[in-house]
């Protein structure tokens, strides 16, 4: 079963500054029915302003990923950490028993566009991390390409969960399909363009619950970016 939800079903936090939408509660945007999906907690869309950005403030206990779509985005933490992450980079920040992050657009007149990614960990309290990786468009081109999973294998990084991310592009006669393992639930979001999986037609911002379904078959694509999501079969309602 496919579930699917689209852009404009989602929540929004306009501030000026930073236009946000929320794929799951979030802030000042709460659904009852939209509280996450297994260990997957938090999808935000995010665009920053020029010369704008978040100030520094407290995570804990949550795997925090950053998958910037346009422009460049300055990171700084509490651990000594401090990079710059643009289009191709993926970075995940453990916050663990606790860190303090910053997060900045430096560019005077170009916008930042990026997805905020929050993972529940399977352990609190653990000590806070930071990775970071690059991956360029030919790895993702026409396939699905690991970025994220349980042991950091094959140039991912590694997330405090059961939980596997893959980022493919996808245009014109490009096509994959995905086997699910049993007892396997997914997650898509289609950060930008469009795509049919199983036949199904997504545009940006769209995304979808999937359960009980053998493999996903992504085509026809018109310049899309996609995530996949490989999660436990859980049905949890996160507070």
């Amino acid at each position: 079963m496919i579930e699917q939800r689209l852009s404009e079903q989602r929540g929004q936090g306009n501030h000026g500054w930073l236009n946000s939408y929320h794929t799951f509660s979030f802030a000042g945007y709460w659904d009852p029915k939209q509280t996450g999906f297994s260990d997957l907690l938090v999808i935000n869309d995010d665009r920053v302003a020029p010369s704008r950005g978040f100030g520094a403030h407290a995570h804990n206990n949550m795997e925090i990923i950053s998958y910037v779509l346009e422009g460049a985005l300055a990171h700084k933490d509490s651990m000594g950490t401090g990079s710059v992450i643009v289009p191709g980079d993926v970075q995940l920040m453990s916050a663990g028993a606790g860190v303090t992050h910053s997060e900045f657009n430096h560019s005077t007149s170009d916008g930042v566009h990026f997805l905020q990614i929050w993972i529940v960990p399977d352990e609190k309290n653990t000590t806070p991390g930071y990775q970071q990786v690059s991956v360029p468009d030919s790895e993702k081109r026409g396939q699905l390409r690991l970025i994220v999973s349980p042991d950091g294998s094959n140039g991912a990084l590694r997330v405090r969960q059961d939980v596997k991310i893959y980022a493919g592009l996808f245009d014109g006669d490009e096509q994959q399909t995905f086997a699910l393992g049993q007892n396997r639930y997914a997650y898509i979001h289609v950060a930008r363009g469009s795509v049919n999986i199983n036949g199904i037609a997504f545009t940006a911002g769209d995304g979808a619950r999937v359960r009980d379904e053998a493999s996903l078959t992504l085509s026809g694509g018109d310049q899309a970016e996609v995530l996949l999501f490989d999660l436990r079969p859980l049905e949890v309602n996160h507070p």
